[in-house]
Parts: structure tokens; sequence; C-alpha cells
């Protein structure tokens, strides 16, 4: 239909009805009656998934949605009727499925049951078009008889308009983050990076601790910002390897700006795995005591046997170079919905504690790519796969999804990829942002206080 036809659909209307369908949709508008002479094309019939849309002057907007094309008698178990307000939409379901039997009888008939039929009749020897309604067994829709002349443009009657209804995909037509995917962004990130400098002269690096279950990513994405840095893949051994619930040691990871370079103000810390399901990982209380900096570097971790005073090189009095400066959460996109019970708990647990800390934390997201379109990861932001599965890590760690943030860790890769290290980079870049926030407001209340 032509580019300048407008549909008496509003968008607040529009927004309630697309509500209705279980999977993302859009509405292309095939015909309008007040448009076409209430004459319904031909070529129209057969086109599916369709919807119809009545608008009646009462302000009563309903109509049907049909999946699949019309045969005689055919039968369609996903059809359902709607009302939709501004504010709201019903969606009326058929009372009993075997008993849906939508009609097309000759070229322009189109009957759902009794409750909502369009027909062409003949009207003192003229063939209208006019559309019906009312309360069947099979619908059950509560509607009162009604019946209007489109041709005619009876009074009670406003406009009819037929919708193609197609899937949108996963690319969503506008990004909710704004990035530019550029040579000059990437460089300016990384600039931004090696000339990072501490709120606190004091503190020459912040520290930042890696938390998660065993294969999130966590030695991965300590690799990838450090090729980030070296303009190349790097490759270190994974402190990841091994048996579940193995015991793994507290290694720190300077960050320097090139092979050979200079310290930046950013260092790793992993630990051991978190546990999941029947693997025993690391424990809440080891977790808290390297956040307060009581852990030697270099530290074994065992699950039965917990860190304490009596501990080898146990800092009793630690100072603020010793702490941790900000917590990341990493967790797998493509798991994030299977993870168990045990893990959210303990996730949740060492969250309440460390907020009592004055410590940030972020989620850090792997394997974003593989929900991309393409596996591009530039399309991260547009991408209605990764965003979904963002909600849903914000929601497992019970917090907001501003604090989620998405990357492709380096893992067969030989070479550095542009759009690779900007959302590296935007993340390091992220996380600093929150440790400079929280150091600064410590500050400003140690001031007044």
């Amino acid at each position: 239909m032509s580019a300048s036809v407008i549909s008496t659909l509003d968008l607040e209307r529009e927004h309630q009805l697309l509500k209705l369908f279980p999977e993302p949709v859009r509405l292309h508008l095939l015909y309008k009656a007040t448009e076409l002479n209430s004459t319904f094309p031909n070529r129209f019939h057969g086109v599916g998934p369709f919807v119809f849309v009545v608008y009646l002057s009462s302000g009563v907007v309903r109509g049907a949605y049909m999946n699949k094309p019309p045969t005689n008698q055919g039968h369609d178990e996903n059809v359902f009727l709607f009302d939709v307000t501004t504010t709201n939409a019903t969606k009326i379901s058929p009372e009993d499925d075997s008993k849906i039997k939508i009609s097309q009888v000759f070229s322009c008939n189109y009957e759902f049951g009794n409750s909502f039929k369009l027909r062409t009749e003949s009207v003192s020897k003229e063939s209208c078009l006019l559309v019906y309604f009312s309360s069947d067994e099979v619908f059950n829709t509560g509607w009162p008889d009604e019946c209007y002349n489109i041709t005619k443009g009876d009074a009670g009657f406003k406009d009819l308009e037929l919708f193609r209804v197609t899937g949108i995909g996963d690319v969503l037509p506008s990004p909710w983050r704004e990035v530019s995917w550029t040579e000059r962004t990437r460089e300016d990130f990384r600039e931004s990076f090696v000339f990072h400098k501490v709120f606190i002269e004091s503190l020459n690096s912040v520290r930042v601790l890696l938390l998660g279950p065993t294969g999130s990513g966590k030695s991965s994405f300590v690799n990838s910002v450090r090729s980030v840095m070296f303009k190349r893949t790097t490759h270190m051994p994974a402190s990841g390897a091994g048996a579940p619930g193995h015991f793994k040691k507290l290694k720190s990871s300077i960050i320097r700006a090139g092979r050979g370079g200079s310290p930046t103000s950013l260092t790793l810390c992993e630990v051991m795995a978190l546990g999941e399901g029947e693997s025993a990982g690391l424990s809440v209380s080891d977790a808290l005591a390297v956040v307060k900096g009581h852990v030697p570097e270099g530290y074994s971790f065992q699950s039965d046997t917990p860190c304490n005073s009596q501990t080898s090189g146990y800092r009793a009095d630690p100072g603020i170079k010793d702490r941790i400066h900000c917590v990341l959460f990493v967790l797998d996109a493509r798991k994030i919905t299977t993870y168990d019970g045990d893990l959210q708990k303990t996730i949740r647990m060492l969250q309440a504690k460390i907020s009592d800390l004055d410590v940030p934390q972020i989620v850090l997201l792997t394997h974003v790519d593989q929900l991309c379109h393409a596996e591009d990861v530039k399309y991260v932001y547009t991408s209605r796969a990764v965003k979904d599965k963002m909600q849903k890590a914000a929601e497992f760690v019970s917090m907001p999804m501003c604090h989620v943030l998405p990357v492709k860790n380096y893992a067969v890769e030989l070479d550095t990829d542009c759009n690779n290290d900007i959302l590296i980079l935007s993340a390091v870049h992220s996380v600093l942002q929150a440790i400079d926030d929280t150091l600064d407001d410590q500050c400003v209340s140690s001031t007044v206080e």
C-alpha cells in the first residue's frame, strides 16, 4: 500500500496490540477501507499471517488475527480475537480449539465463528462489504450483535484495516547503547586507559576481582584485556583449567600498556571458581576475605579449609592497596537461563555483603558474540537476543541492567579485532569509572565527617 496512506491505528493502541504476540512482530498496512472505496482486493487473499482491525465511531477498536491463510473450512489453532484500547489489549482465544472453523467463503468473506464476520453481500442489488460482530460459544467475546455496512459508510463505522504480520528478527531498528565502531574510538579508549590515574594519589593501581562459575570466561577476560593492550592475542596459562572444585590460587595480573610497557592503573585478580550444582567452589567467607584484602598473593583456596588469621601471610590489617576496589561477576550469556539456584544464592549473598563494604559490583556477560547477528559484536547493542540475556543476567544477580557489560573474549583468534577491542575497552572504561565514582564519594564522605 502507498506509504502516504496513514493507518488509523494510533501508536498507543498499536503498542498494546503488539503485546498480544509471543514474539516481536511488525504490522504492515495492506488495506484500508476508507482509501480503497471498501473494495477488498483479491491479491491480499491468502497472505498471512495477518490482522483485521475494525474501528467504530464510538471509539471501540476490535479485530482478529489469523496465522494461516484461510481455506474453505480451514482450521487455525493460533487464531484469536481482540479488543484494544490505548492502555490495554484483551486477547480472546477460543474456548475449544477443536471447534475452530475459519471459513473463507467465495473470494472476500472471512468468518471467525459467529463472533467476527467480514462478508460481501448484495444490498439493494449492490455488492457491499459488511462486518458483523456477535458472541458465540467458540470465542465467548461478550460482544453485542452488530452489523455495519462498510461500503455505505454506516454512521457507527469508522474504518477497517488489514495488516500483514511479520517477525522482525533479532536486529532492532536502533541501538539501546550508542557506540562508534571505528579505529578512532578504539584508540581513544586505549589512550584513556593508559593515562588513567586513580583518584587517590597514594593508590597507583586498583584491584578488580573476577568471580564466577567454572568456564564463564574469567581468565579469558584477563588475557583479552592484555591482548587489546599488546595489539595481538596473548596466550597465558588458564588458571581455570582443571577439575571443578580443584583448588585455585589468588593470582593478580597487572595490565601493562603493551609488551614491556608501563603498568596501567588496573590489576585483575582471579580466584577459585564459584561452585555450581554439585561442584564445590570458592566459599563466601574466602571471597569476602579477598575483597577485604586479608588473603595473600598465591594463596591456594580449598573449599573445606577457609582462609583465616592462622593462614601463612594472612593480612590482619590490610591497607587500601591490598583491598579489592571492584567486583566483576562473570557469567556466560549462553547459560544465564540454566544456572542453578545454588549459584544464584551464592552470588546474591556475596552481593549483599560486598555492598556493605562499599565496593562497586558489575556483571560481565561473556560469549555475547554467539547471540549477535552474524556473530559480529558491532550488533551487540542492536541484538534483541543480547538485550534479553542482559536483562536476564541483571535479574539473576538482582542488579540494574546498566551494571551489565557484554563482552566477547579472545579464545581462538590469532589477531585482535577493532570492534571486539572496543567492546572490551568499553567494559574496562566502565569499571574504572565505577571505581573512581566510589572512591570520590568515600573521600567526600570522610572529609565531611
